[in-house]
């Protein structure tokens, strides 16, 4: 391995990821409104187990009252920022993601705060979801893509893995939350490897790999190991 590090000279700083919509073929992601999105939100995210919380540093929350304060301090946050995830036909409101640890100055941010509706989770339209927050990413020039996890979030380490990131590594007692211990897992995807990974996300999603009842024809995995031909 060489020991010169890549020389960055000419590497402009990416500008903070803008409020916008960003448009797929199944997805529509929303900059976060809480005086909008806050009673569409509440609804579906009702719906979901006690389990879905379990990680999430906040949460359940009573009422839509409860949800909404939540969802107003989250979107003043300046170093994060927040979509509603919504499907285009018939269109709904699905669930939430954001931007944070957002360093331009480094290239770096990270995807979280992920609550998937049980009607958003393991679709199509999830995975679009993500690949849509990917692709605006390293389009405005960011070099690492962070996803991080509790350790014992079996879920989310098998949807990090599934998606293309890369496993890091383990920080122990990373933090304490709801009086438990939090070891976090690190995943990450670099500029580097994105055209691949954009490759094999963009081909899982087109309509050809899905038949009339919606079933993959190739999995991601299988995807990422095929060549493009």
């Amino acid at each position: 391995m060489s020991s010169i590090e890549p020389d960055l000279a000419h590497w402009i700083a990416p500008d903070p990821p803008s409020p916008r919509v960003l448009d797929g073929w199944y997805a529509r992601l929303e900059p976060l409104d809480p005086a909008i999105h806050a009673a569409a939100l509440w609804r579906v995210l009702a719906e979901a187990p006690d389990q879905h919380w379990r990680y999430l540093p906040y949460g359940p929350f009573k009422d839509v009252a409860d949800m909404g304060a939540w969802l107003d301090g989250a979107a003043q946050q300046s170093d994060m920022l927040f979509y509603v995830i919504e499907s285009k036909a018939p269109f709904e409101v699905l669930g939430l993601a954001a931007y944070l640890r957002i360093v331009p100055q480094h290239g770096c941010l990270e995807v979280g705060h992920l609550s998937f509706s049980p009607r958003l989770q393991k679709t199509r339209l999830a995975t679009e979801a993500m690949y849509l927050m990917m692709r605006e990413a390293f389009a405005l020039g960011y070099r690492r893509y962070e996803w991080k996890c509790d350790a014992l979030n079996e879920a989310s380490r098998a949807a990090a893995l599934r998606l293309g990131f890369e496993y890091e590594g383990l920080f122990r007692q990373a933090a304490v939350v709801k009086g438990r211990n939090r070891d976090t897992a690190w995943y990450s995807i670099i500029d580097v490897q994105w055209p691949a990974v954009r490759c094999a996300l963009e081909r899982w999603l087109s309509a050809d790999n899905f038949d009339a009842d919606g079933h993959q024809r190739r999995s991601l995995a299988m995807l990422r190991s095929a060549p493009v031909s």
